[in-house]
């Protein structure tokens, strides 16, 4: 008899063993990521994977963390990143963590590595903090194929860019992204754009687009990213969703009026936005597209022409004008290589520091003198407040940095690289009740991961992928300022991703456990 109770015995010894977790969060409130409201359940994390979600305060596990009076969310999904160039540098992305983020989407803006497996097989070699998918952007597939080249590409051109971005999708993209105010994007036309996401669609992608004109042509520019999600049948994202432009305050009825007008046709269109003002891009965008064609040299020598640099000057006091404004004040240095002195100053400022008169002709030399010099990346305010509350109220609408992993102390960047999302929950969540706080972790979560089907991520269900945030929905703050953008956001005190636990009371511990999420096409 004992013989016979022996294996048993041994069994259920075994089965008791395969109880045992890596971490249970006991005592949270659970925000499952659907929209719906919180309850109250521990979660138990076992080989990267959710186990189980209930009472299961008798069960053990390596490590429990008790998250008395906190949110229990799946980890943040930021849709729209530029990570590339930072991932060796700061593979511990840092700025993303303290935010609450465990995935990013990068590749965005028609900016991204033209060969994705090698790039997948790169960030796998060096492991980051973050999970990463990737789009395949319409700039340098163009690039790879045109150069800088303000002109149509020929049949075997298109159909070799067409090439690059299907194999990127087979390579493991999510989608085809366009900058479509970046050279050499801007030089190309509707139907280039459009043979090139069929690409991406062909192999389920999404197509993700800085549209063609954020301000005065704001309207035909969403047109013609719905045109192509029409014509190709495949979802759209548009990108940090904006009217600009003080001349185009209050737009943004006329424009998310436009979506949802889009979505009653039937079509996949969704946005997303940065809860700020300001925007950030190149000080480039100044400039008519004509004359950045070809590359730095050619760009040099258009602008020391004396009737090249009138018509450029002339070109910029228009914008000016139409914004209602007397000077360059909007544009603020966020980083000029030439002379990281001027960093966190306007043009306006910039050109008083040079002796010049205070004139916006003035000022309007001195951006061509800093293009001269390279060029350098800027800070713009030009949205309202209003308007970005409106868009932030619009359902289909997701939550994005779009940002780089940054380097602490370095430059003046946007806050909303550090941020965006204590931001979203603080003031508009906490503070202004904006929206409620089912509905941003939905739309931070659940929303993206099936917009970029990104399928075990976005929701705490039993055998998704473990990436967890808790934070504490009273405290949690966004610190950067515009002045001051170098400050991590509190009020998170564990973010676990593919779980393992990288936020630990607050402090970023130097894990790394991200992976690459390829997207629908991948063929391994």
């Amino acid at each position: 008899m004992k013989w016979l109770l022996l294996p048993l015995l041994l069994l259920s010894l075994s089965s008791n063993a395969q109880q045992a977790y890596d971490i249970i969060i006991i005592n949270g409130k659970i925000l499952d990521g659907t929209g719906n409201s919180w309850y109250y359940a521990d979660l138990a994390v076992k080989d990267g994977k959710i186990a189980a979600i209930g009472k299961l305060n008798r069960q053990s596990a390596t490590k429990i963390i008790d998250a008395n009076g906190q949110i229990v969310a799946p980890g943040f999904i930021d849709v729209h990143t530029h990570i590339e160039g930072e991932e060796a540098r700061h593979p511990e992305a840092a700025n993303f963590i303290y935010d609450g983020v465990t995935t990013v989407i990068t590749g965005n803006c028609g900016s991204s590595q033209v060969d994705m497996g090698r790039y997948f097989r790169y960030l796998d070699s060096i492991r980051l903090s973050v999970n990463v998918a990737a789009l395949i952007g319409h700039n340098d597939v163009r690039r790879a194929v045109l150069g800088r080249a303000m002109r149509d590409p020929d049949a075997a051109e298109l159909q070799r860019m067409v090439q690059l971005v299907e194999q990127g999708m087979k390579d493991g993209a999510v989608g085809f992204s366009t900058g479509l105010i970046y050279i050499p994007g801007t030089y190309a036309k509707t139907e280039e754009v459009v043979q090139l996401a069929a690409g991406a669609a062909r192999y389920n992608g999404v197509y993700a687009s800085h549209i063609r004109n954020e301000a005065d042509s704001v309207v035909p520019a969403i047109n013609e990213a719905i045109h192509i999600s029409r014509v190709n049948r495949m979802p759209v994202e548009i990108s940090h969703f904006k009217v600009s432009g003080q001349q185009n305050w209050g737009r943004s009825r006329i424009t998310i009026a436009l979506i949802e007008a889009a979505r009653k046709e039937g079509l996949d269109v969704t946005i997303d936005q940065y809860p700020y003002t300001a925007s950030s891009t190149s000080l480039s965008t100044l400039l008519p597209d004509e004359i950045l064609a070809d590359g730095q040299d050619s760009i040099v020598a258009r602008l020391q022409r004396p009737e090249v640099r009138k018509y450029v000057i002339d070109y910029m006091l228009n914008r000016l004008k139409k914004r209602k404004l007397k000077h360059f004040s909007y544009p603020v240095v966020a980083y000029y290589r030439f002379d990281t002195t001027l960093n966190g100053r306007s043009i306006e400022q910039v050109n008083r520091i040079k002796g010049r008169k205070h004139k916006a002709k003035a000022e309007a030399e001195t951006v061509i003198e800093m293009m001269i010099n390279g060029g350098a990346s800027m800070v713009f305010h030009g949205m309202s407040e209003p308007d970005v509350k409106r868009i932030m109220q619009y359902p289909f609408n997701m939550f994005a940095s779009d940002a780089s992993i940054r380097i602490f102390g370095a430059g003046v960047p946007h806050p909303r690289g550090y941020g965006t999302n204590a931001r979203v929950l603080g003031k508009y969540v906490r503070e202004e009740k904006v929206i409620s706080l089912e509905e941003a972790i939905r739309r931070m979560t659940s929303l993206p991961a099936q917009k970029f089907q990104l399928k075990d991520r976005g929701l705490l269900r039993e055998g998704m992928a473990a990436d967890i945030v808790v934070f504490d929905p009273a405290t949690v703050q966004d610190l950067s300022t515009f002045d001051q953008p170098h400050q991590y956001s509190t009020g998170f005190s564990f973010v676990l991703v593919n779980g393992k636990l990288t936020l630990e009371n607050g402090k970023h511990n130097g894990v790394r456990g991200g992976v690459t999420l390829k997207g629908p096409g991948y063929q391994q």
